[in-house]
């Protein structure tokens, strides 16, 4: 079918420039809104009515004609018909819908993927400091940033996931110190534990339980890995800068131990104070200085970003000679572009766009040649966790928030990555604990793997009875596929490669999670309506076939999601 639909629009674009020349770029096929009306929608007339000076309707009647006589239309379409003032409503034969079962069956995992395209994209997602374990917010931008990747393979993209962190700054040195009394026998309450407003930093010392396991292991001398460092203990409690480099470590172990529970990886880490000790955030700094986009002003360095769409001029270098923190990650976006990625995605918190005009006003006054919007950034919100009704917010480990693990062990990996996604990422999103266990067409993730371990339980039962071969159903007779439910589930298994290329440009997995409960509602209605286990060996096959592509496109589309598709349940 998608063939039929690309030959159609090849079909159309041809007749509407040879009606108006160069509109044969008003060929496009929308769908109804109403299933009833059709199955695809062309606007043309309408479009070209006013700079031809035509009624559209008389158009649309001439466009029609037109289209009838060509061969592809001819063998393809059952009906165009005009409705209102010039929209063309097309009905597609049985067979044509039937044609995307044969698709689907015999491309398998590859159905809905673009060739290779030779572009290189780097995602950089969670990034979370080695402060703490990894709260729900970190939980929601890893899947969001995971299911972006896998989105962009799909459309053949060449994808570089990334993973940027602070290593050496104050939050690490307020780690440290803590970590250090908590090695020297004390905890948070505590006379000598750090209370004084005077000393800022006294503020963010870290209270949860995790600090102390991580001062029991350093006294305890243990050597802890991480995918991108490794340290042993001293066990000296004065020794900081080692408890320093243990706690990082220490926390970055676990992370990944965080990340792999939740099924994602990563390429790179990337350190920030590997851009001040390679240089590259001094070599910035002069670069804008000497394209004379700064200046200096109460004992302060500037940047004029003023120019480049910023509210307000942002200050560079402080009076103490410290950088702000916009700085650095100019330049690390300048390192991306020179690491040969010309798109780039940052997956962050909505308290980070104030830094989105200010980054961006830094990589074009650097004149590396970075284009304008570069980099692109999807800005997500936090996530409340209900339980009970009630919500939840602290947990032990942490001292003050839920964590990653914990949303991970109180449901399930699946559940955590399907609920986190089923909402845009700039939406307020409620996780509710007692929705993700419930086994019940109310739990999204449930209701769609229920679609697929139902069609296996129905392949497995044919399997079992009569040696049937799934490889076989490829080149069955597809006629008897002629009712409305199942022309609808058709119509939606060919909507699914279109659905991935505008879910990709857009960065919206959540289209993803609306479309696959969208086609296990089709299959459930299918199901209902027509048994498929029939006497009638040709009905049986030709239904066989289409719930097999139909498991099939649920898998893949959990796939990019990063959901299993469970045979039983």
């Amino acid at each position: 079918m998608l063939t039929i639909k690309h030959n159609l629009l090849t079909a159309l674009a041809a007749e509407l420039e040879r009606i108006a020349p160069g509109g044969a770029d008003k060929a496009a096929f929308e769908t109804p809104k109403v299933a009833a009306h059709g199955d695809f929608a062309c606007t043309a007339a309408m479009q070209l009515a006013k700079p031809l000076k035509k009624n559209p309707r008389q158009l649309a009647e001439d466009l029609c004609a037109a289209l009838r006589a060509t061969p592809v239309f001819a063998q393809w379409v059952d009906a165009l018909e005009i409705a209102g003032p010039g929209f063309i409503n097309i009905r597609l034969t049985a067979a044509a819908k039937q044609e995307v079962v044969r698709e689907v069956l015999a491309q398998g995992e590859a159905f809905g993927r673009q060739p290779a395209t030779g572009q290189r994209v780097l995602v950089e997602f969670v990034s979370a400091n080695p402060t703490g374990p990894l709260h729900v917010g970190h939980g929601r931008q890893a899947a969001l940033g995971d299911a972006i990747c896998n989105l962009y393979a799909t459309q053949g993209h060449s994808v570089h996931r990334e993973f940027y962190y602070n290593d050496a700054g104050v939050q690490i040195q307020t780690l440290a110190n803590s970590t250090q009394l908590r090695a020297k026998g004390f905890k948070p309450g505590d006379d000598c534990w750090p209370t004084d407003p005077a000393n800022p930093a006294s503020k963010a010392f870290y209270n949860g339980d995790y600090i102390q396991d991580i001062a029991n292991d350093f006294l305890a001398r243990k050597t802890v890995k991480a995918d991108d460092r490794e340290f042993t203990a001293s066990g000296d409690v004065n020794d900081l800068d080692g408890i320093r480099q243990f706690a990082v470590a220490y926390l970055r172990h676990e992370q990944d131990l965080d990340l792999k529970a939740f099924a994602v990886r990563f390429d790179h880490y990337y350190l920030e104070s590997s851009l001040y000790t390679s240089g590259r955030v001094a070599q910035t700094v002069q670069r804008l200085v000497d394209a004379g986009h700064t200046y200096e002003q109460d004992g302060a360095l500037w940047l004029r970003s003023t120019d480049y769409g910023d509210d307000k001029d942002r200050v560079m270098r402080k009076q103490d000679g410290t950088f702000t923190y916009f700085v650095p990650d100019v330049a690390y976006h300048i390192a991306k572009w020179e690491r040969g990625f010309t798109k780039v995605v940052n997956i962050q918190g909505m308290d980070h766009h104030g830094t989105i005009a200010r980054v961006r006003a830094g990589l074009q006054a650097a004149d590396a040649g970075i284009p304008k919007g570069y980099p692109d950034y999807v800005l997500h919100t936090m996530v409340r966790v209900v339980r009970g009704g009630q919500e939840v917010k602290i947990s032990k480990r942490a001292g003050s928030y839920v964590t990653l693990r914990d949303l991970i062990e109180w449901t399930s990996k699946d559940a955590v990555r399907f609920f986190l996604l089923s909402r845009k990422p700039d939406t307020e999103y409620i996780f509710d604990i007692d929705l993700a266990l419930a086994q019940n067409n109310d739990n999204p993730v449930y209701y769609v793997q229920y679609a697929h371990a139902r069609i296996c339980s129905v392949l497995s039962a044919w399997h079992d009875k009569e040696g049937g071969d799934v490889a076989q159903l490829p080149q069955v007779d597809l006629s008897a596929l002629n009712s409305p439910q199942a022309a609808a589930l058709m119509l939606k298994l060919a909507q699914y490669p279109g659905m991935l290329t505008a879910a990709a440009a857009d960065n919206a997995p959540h289209d993803i999670t609306f479309y696959l409960r969208e086609l296990a509602a089709c299959y459930h209605s299918y199901y209902d309506a027509e048994r498929i286990l029939v006497d009638d060996v040709a009905v049986k096959l030709a239904r066989l076939a289409l719930v097999a592509a139909t498991a099939q496109v649920l898998a893949n589309g959990l796939a990019v999601l990063g959901v299993s598709a469970p045979r039983k349940m």
